[in-house]
């Protein structure tokens, strides 16, 4: 639906949103003549206008556009310069200036470099003064909520000043509103923005048009060559009948793309009013290939240089189970596992088979640790549920002592929640992380143990922008004694690095026994950071944190950090670059991470 601009109660003004270029002087431009001359000079005096509008009329103006060009001639230019008042007056107008004056005047430097001087006052700027919302179709007594969203959705208050950009942002961000819960095919049946120019006051009516309720229909998928069918259907979250939601349409495809079989999934749901009952919900899958190896390189401030692969063919034994080898090079830590899995069962859990093997060196401790066993797994929108079953054989050498080693069966339970505003750049919300699990001795173990875990971060919008950020973490292996002999170096604890204190080296907090750091019992740790964002993608932090490793609690010892840092929302995700200054060893250290953990 076109929208309409009236001026005062007479003139009627088309504005549209994409700014007007002449037709004829395309064409125009386009005869070029043998007698072409240099370039010329433009320059805009306006200095009762802002920033904003000179940058918009040096933009798109075409005089100014085609003043670096050589193939410009005299009739030509003439054309440029009585057509450039005219362009002035309706880029001003997209920005609400209604009542602007423009001279132009055009002046020859004794070398024959012409100058166009655009002599330009905007006038005052015309404000919102009333915003009229309407709506027609069910949504008034079937979801009179969906209308409360649409009209919080509205982004363009009264008082805010006029612009062709904000007036179709404020009329998308409304039908939006709507279109993406049970009104699929709403749509505007009219708008209008009147402008009284003398008044300098712009009035906004905007009509919607909800339609019928959509629910859902039965899934149809095509694509498939090499997997079941059935992959897709056992990890659907969608019922037949359900009221349509956009959340729940990209919860699905979040689904079907994590069980490692498709590249690609795109969804679509008809947006036919004839057929809102119970609309068909079509998939279009593009497969991975049977084999696939991918390898990159990296590098952690806690762990060093990386090199990694991975080898992955997707249909062992012709039943679409999935063998997994991958491995991991760092200066501080080599890694290598197998991995084999069934495909999703009707409850969207996998099951699988798994083995590792991982070395870490940090300080003057060298730990291996080799795992073997069984887990079962499944990943919903919010929430993961993880039930395995773990061989752990662990070996710790230090300078000081012969190793240590340790074994243990553990059966263990882990479950993971993610409630934030964004996956990616989280402003609002939490995530939270709990392991539990034990072990028996005589069972394959060497020692009685029961081990928790558990992690939270939870995110405070400031602002517009601003975020604050509190992490805690908890951790404990509850034994008789206060020894750690008997119990595998890898599931007790040590603090320092990047996500944990920063300001110390990596894992060189814990449990000191002659000069070494060793995995401890007990962890405990927090932090508190302050970020400002500048933009959408740049800002800084100032942080704060502290904690400790310890067998014996009465025997601890605080470590505190504090430090700056850079942020960036790179398009693979946040990249943190701080500097931190550890408190009890008087350090400092640089810290550059990707992503969130867990």
């Amino acid at each position: 639906m076109a929208s309409h601009f009236t001026t005062g109660s007479k003139q009627h003004l088309n504005i549209c949103s994409k700014f007007l270029i002449y037709p004829c002087l395309a064409a125009a431009l386009g005869l070029l003549s043998p007698d072409a001359w240099a370039t010329y000079n433009v320059r805009i005096d306006a200095p009762q206008a802002p920033r904003a509008l000179k940058k918009l009329l040096k933009t798109h103006l075409d005089i100014a556009r085609f003043a670096k060009s050589k193939d410009i001639n005299d009739e030509q230019f003439e054309f440029l310069v009585l057509a450039a008042p005219r362009q002035v007056y309706e880029l001003v107008r997209t920005s609400g200036y209604f009542s602007a004056e423009v001279n132009t005047q055009v002046t020859t430097a004794s070398n024959g470099k012409k100058t166009v001087t655009l002599h330009v006052n905007p006038g005052p700027r015309t404000t919102l003064s009333a915003v009229h919302l309407n709506f027609a179709g069910p949504v008034r007594n079937e979801a009179p909520e969906r209308e409360t969203a649409a009209r919080k959705a509205w982004p363009l208050p009264v008082g805010d000043p006029f612009t062709q950009e904000g007036w179709e942002e404020a009329k998308n961000a409304s039908l939006t509103a709507l279109q993406t819960q049970r009104y699929l095919s709403a749509e505007i049946a009219s708008a209008q923005m009147r402008i009284d120019p003398d008044a300098q006051q712009a009035s906004a009516s905007v009509t919607f048009d909800s339609g019928p309720t959509f629910t859902l229909g039965p899934l149809e998928i095509s694509g498939l060559q090499r997997y079941p069918e059935s992959i897709v259907y056992h990890v659907n979250p969608l019922r037949i009948g359900e009221i349509y939601q956009e959340a729940r349409i990209l919860e699905l495809q979040r689904q079907v793309q994590n069980t490692g079989y498709f590249a690609n999934v795109a969804i679509e749901v008809e947006n036919d009013r004839n057929q809102a009952h119970h609309a068909p919900v079509k998939m279009q899958i593009s497969e991975y290939p049977l084999h696939s190896i991918r390898s990159g390189i990296g590098y952690s401030s806690d762990t060093g240089a990386r090199v990694q692969s991975q080898y992955l063919y997707h249909n062992i034994f012709g039943r679409a189970w999935i063998f997994d080898a991958r491995a991991a090079l760092e200066q501080r830590k080599q890694y290598a596992a197998l991995q084999l899995s069934m495909p999703p069962d009707r409850r969207a859990f996998v099951n699988s088979a798994l083995g590792s093997y991982e070395r870490t060196r940090a300080l003057n401790t060298d730990t291996q640790s080799l795992q073997a066993g069984a887990q079962r797994i499944r990943t919903r929108q919010n929430y993961d549920h993880i039930y395995s079953i773990l061989y752990y054989r662990d070996r710790l050498k230090q300078s000081a002592q012969a190793p240590q080693t340790g074994r243990a069966l553990v059966p263990s339970w882990a479950w993971k929640r993610r409630n934030v505003d964004d996956p990616m750049f989280p402003r609002r919300g939490n995530l939270i992380s709990i392991w539990t699990g034990f072990a028996i001795k005589g069972i394959l173990a060497d020692q009685s143990f029961v081990r928790v875990l558990a992690q939270g971060r939870q995110f405070i919008p400031l602002g517009q922008r601003d975020v604050f950020l509190l992490r805690a973490e908890f951790g404990g292996v509850l034994a008789r004694g206060a020894s750690t002999r008997g119990i595998p170096a890898s599931l007790l604890f040590r603090a320092g690095g990047s996500d944990s204190i920063r300001g110390y080296d990596y894992q060189s907090i814990g449990h000191r026994d002659n000069g070494s750091f060793l995995p401890a019992r007990t962890l405990l740790t927090g932090s508190a950071e302050y970020q400002r964002w500048f933009n959408r993608n740049w800002g800084t932090a100032l942080f704060y944190d502290a904690g400790t490793a310890v067998n014996r609690w009465a025997q601890k010892t605080l470590y505190a950090g504090v430090g700056v840092g850079a942020r960036w929302r790179s398009p693979v995700g946040p990249v943190n670059l701080d500097l931190a200054y550890g408190l009890k060893t008087r350090t400092f250290r640089p810290y550059l991470t990707l992503g969130i953990a867990f």
